[in-house]
């Protein structure tokens, strides 16, 4: 998706195939991990790469769908963002920025294309996928275990909760638009009393 092209040529796809774009679910992300202290360790280029994926790429596949979505009256945008880009933590701060910037695409693009489209965001915290390959069991459950103890909701969120907020905000005809929902177990409450 940091490609214009590719995005141009996967709505061109879309509207081939099925003759409209009704949903455009933004799932496209990287990161680099750099503990926030270490100043040195990002460079520009970091900076770029990120951005370029995850926010004008996020961008650009908008750009892409929207003739497509006002054609037919009506759209659902829903983008991956992060808690990072709320609370300014995660893997780097490169990451965290470009989900910040993220978060307010989604509110400037909610207000420019309303009322025919919606544009929404989650923001899930820590999501027991994938990230967690390259991990020892004992780090997963040392890790898991650490996360429960801290979160009100006692638990990690998994992938299906997530599908679960995206297809809530991509489906339903609430009058949702510019909503950051958060999906994070309660952790942004603090610790657990």
């Amino acid at each position: 998706v940091a490609s214009d092209d590719d995005c141009q040529k996967i709505a061109k796809t879309a509207l081939d195939t099925w003759g409209g774009i009704a949903v455009l679910i933004n799932n496209a992300g990287t990161t680099r991990f750099v503990p926030h202290e270490n100043l040195d360790g990002l460079q520009m280029d970091d900076f770029q790469d990120l951005y370029a994926t995850n926010v004008v790429g996020a961008f650009q596949m908008v750009r892409a769908v929207v003739p497509a979505m006002q054609k037919a009256g009506e759209g659902r945008i829903v983008s991956t963002s992060s808690i990072a880009g709320i609370m300014g933590n995660g893997s780097s701060l490169a990451y965290s920025a470009s989900k910040g910037a993220l978060n307010t695409l989604t509110l400037g693009l909610a207000r420019a294309l309303a009322p025919e489209i919606t544009v929404n965001a989650v923001c899930p915290a820590l999501v027991m996928s994938d990230w967690f390959r390259d991990f020892s069991p004992e780090r997963v459950a040392e890790v898991k275990k650490d996360y429960e103890g801290l979160v009100p909701l006692g638990r990690i969120c998994s992938p299906d909760d997530i599908a679960d907020s995206i297809m809530y905000l991509a489906t339903t005809s609430a009058p949702v638009t510019g909503e950051l929902l958060v999906i994070d177990a309660g952790v942004r409450l603090g610790a657990k009393s």
